[in-house]
């Protein structure tokens, strides 16, 4: 195995190796199309609707958008790319993108079922030791946001606050949370079983706290010895460091490892209108800067604590992952240390995903799958992402076209 810490970012025969000509090419023209704002504006805004109408555009946003962000409509589509991806050592979280709406217990049910499903293929797969979950696939949004309001009048810990606004719950909307609780405990009952880690999605500001408490909870009961549970910490939050550092000490009192994916986020527009519009201070770090130096400070300390707490370091940052890398080699840890892994959005940042693979670290591509109908919301979210994070696009294209220039491909 390599034993030097820095990884170079700059290979671009190893980040492209698993795409042929056509597909990089099909691929520089879709972040070119991304690179005009104006244009993802309006996409955006018009494809969920065209879609719910029934227009006829599928077929143009699978052999798009689709194909570049998403590895099929079904598990069995998704297994083609999974496999592709494992022949360069990179590994699978694999995402049913099922997005919260104010569905029936029938549809929730339906959607703890498919998540056990998704386990229960994972299980199957060596390349696979992730998948994910939202929270709001199988609990309905305005409980979450009565539970979280509930709990932001209170003091104490998490738990304590989590407990005394069960408290103040209706009779049936008891109930109901206890029907949520069942599903997560059988998604991670399932999870713990066959031996795959659950990583539990970060949502909206204003429905976290009940999400943070129910996953603390979880990882209380299946990460004793081993790490199952993971909650997600979104460091563009400027309360986030000190969650992680709280969320560790819960763990070393209570004697089990913090499983933690640190981003730096999403919803950043939407927290920040939101906080304008209801009148109370944005969540929001106050610029960039301060994000990174918090996600840094982040992965260094978990990475201090790498017996006590499994981290995804989950960044499309150059220097995030490098940080990372060098904390590994510098504490003399294996490149592969079972309680740190990479990941990348599958679709975007081949460079860092291919090239630590290449060098031995554990990584893998976060790889949404389901119906076009159901992650439109997920696409609409990259699109906009490309468009909108400084230099994303840029940089993406840049690689891409250095790439097709060493193949001589015009």
């Amino acid at each position: 195995m390599p034993n030097n810490s820095k990884v170079s970012f700059e290979n671009t025969a190893n980040a492209f190796e698993y795409k042929n000509d056509q597909q990089l090419k099909k691929a520089h023209f879709l972040f070119s199309s991304m690179g005009y704002q104006w244009l993802v504006d309006i996409g955006t805004r018009i494809t969920p609707w065209i879609i719910k109408a029934g227009l006829p555009v599928k077929g143009l946003i699978r052999s798009t958008l689709f194909e570049q962000f998403i590895g099929g409509e079904t598990l069995q589509e998704t297994a083609k790319v999974a496999d592709r991806l494992e022949e360069f050592h990179v590994q699978v979280i694999l995402d049913y993108g099922v997005e919260g709406g104010d569905y029936g217990e029938d549809e929730k049910d339906h959607a703890c079922e498919e998540f056990i499903k998704v386990i229960d293929y994972a299980a199957t797969q060596a390349n696979i030791p992730f998948m994910s979950v939202k929270v709001t696939g199988v609990a309905r949004f305005a409980l979450l946001e009565k539970m979280d309001d509930l709990m932001s009048k209170d003091t104490g810990t998490l738990i304590r606050r989590y407990e005394h606004a069960l408290e103040r719950l209706t009779v049936d909307e008891r109930g109901e949370w206890q029907r949520v609780c069942n599903r997560m405990e059988r998604i991670c009952s399932a999870a713990s079983m066959k031996k795959v880690g659950v990583l539990i999605d970060a949502e909206e500001t204003w429905i976290q706290d009940p999400v943070d408490a129910l996953t603390m909870l979880m990882m209380d009961q299946y990460n004793k010895t081993t790490a199952v549970v993971y909650n997600t910490a979104q460091l563009y939050r400027h309360d986030r460091y000190q969650f992680v550092h709280d969320c560790y000490e819960a763990a070393e009192k209570r004697g089990f490892i913090l499983g933690i994916k640190i981003v730096r986020g999403a919803y950043m527009e939407k927290e920040r209108k939101r906080a304008t519009e209801m009148n109370y201070p944005s969540p929001i770090q106050p610029d960039k800067e301060t994000c990174d130096t918090d996600y840094n400070r982040a992965v260094e300390f978990c990475i201090q604590h790498v017996d006590r707490i499994a981290v995804i370091v989950a960044t499309h940052n150059e220097y995030s992952n490098q940080l990372a890398a060098e904390l590994l080699h510098s504490k003399g840890l294996p490149h592969n240390h079972p309680h740190v892994h990479f990941s990348q959005l599958y679709g975007m940042s081949d460079h860092i995903t291919f090239n630590l693979a290449k060098e031995g670290y554990s990584v893998s591509k976060y790889l949404p799958f389901g119906p076009i109908d159901d992650v439109v919301p997920y696409l609409m979210r990259r699109a906009q992402e490309n468009s909108s994070v400084s230099g994303q696009t840029g940089r993406e294209l840049l690689l891409i076209k250095k790439e097709l220039a060493r193949r001589g491909v015009k």
